[in-house]
């Protein structure tokens, strides 16, 4: 009798251990579940050195631009998105420079990918090759985005391409220049994402695209002085900055001069490498903002 009592407690004891499991593991998707809330979110994910930002719109679509370098995307998305969604309707690689297309890779063998937009740049390093055979090799719908154009996201809310103007400015001696810029806008609110784009493609910008002015920033270039004149942080007039860097970078990024222009025109300026990933999220009529750390 006393061994079927040690018996009937052991099975008692693993089926207590089975439902705090299953419940602990409905409490985690609960989380998640908790995290859609109808309103758009943008996360400037923490990837090190380089940049990676998700965007998930009211409608639950994900969006990915870049990747940083290596496969901590992985890890932070965990952080962001279920560990059941494996989708991501739309990837934009905005240049082929490996903080920006290596953790692409990572998501490419992880994630069911719907479609993939690119400029198309020549670049021949094993990072961007990798990614452009794992497209292939998937079968994912791939486009080259050569021209300002709009991709409607839902009521009120789109992605503007805003550059490259054209297959000219798809130079590839300069794979910074080759950076999609472009404008995210929901309602009222509005984001501006810019690669890597230096001083001479903010000047472009400025001639050929009159509504410049954005409520959040991705500052080009994780804050180098090669981008970010005055001109450019003036017709922004961003109220958010973001800076996606690595801390103790070899690049010495964020420059000073940067940082001073930004305190001078009175942003609010947030690092990835001070912070952790920084998240927005929007109503249509306001935002808000949380970070990591």
């Amino acid at each position: 009798m006393f061994k079927n009592f040690i018996k009937v407690s052991f099975v008692f004891f693993v089926i207590i251990i089975f439902v705090v499991a299953v419940f602990r593991t409905i409490e985690n998707y609960a989380f998640f579940a908790k995290a859609d809330t109808g309103l758009l979110e943008v996360d400037f994910i923490d990837v090190g050195q380089g940049d990676a930002s998700l965007i998930r719109t009211p409608d639950k679509q994900e969006i990915l631009i870049d990747g940083g370098e290596s496969e901590k995307i992985l890890e932070e998305l965990s952080k962001i998105i279920s560990p059941f969604d494996k989708y991501i309707d739309l990837l934009i690689l905005t240049h082929p420079h490996s903080d920006h297309v290596g953790g692409l890779n990572f998501i490419l063998d992880e994630y069911e990918v719907g479609q993939v937009l690119y400029t198309g740049a020549i670049h021949n390093s094993p990072e961007y090759i990798s990614f452009l055979e794992k497209i292939k090799e998937k079968e994912i719908v791939l486009e080259i985005v050569d021209h300002p154009q709009k991709i409607i996201l839902g009521d009120d809310l789109f992605l503007e391409i805003v550059y490259p103007f054209s297959k000219e400015n798809i130079d590839s001696s300069n794979l910074n220049n080759t950076s999609i810029v472009a404008k995210l806008a929901y309602k009222d609110t509005t984001f501006l994402f810019t690669g890597d784009i230096e001083e001479e493609i903010e000047e472009a910008i400025l001639e050929n695209y009159s509504n410049l002015d954005v409520d959040v920033l991705k500052v080009p270039h994780h804050g180098s002085d090669t981008s970010n004149t005055v001109e450019f942080l003036d017709a922004v007039q961003a109220d958010y900055a973001v800076i996606s860097v690595g801390a103790n970078n070899y690049f010495g990024h964020p420059k000073n001069i940067v940082i001073s222009r930004l305190e001078r025109g009175n942003v609010e300026t947030f690092r990835t490498d001070l912070q952790g990933t920084i998240s927005f999220s929007s109503n249509g009529e306001n935002i808000s903002v949380v970070t990591e750390k």
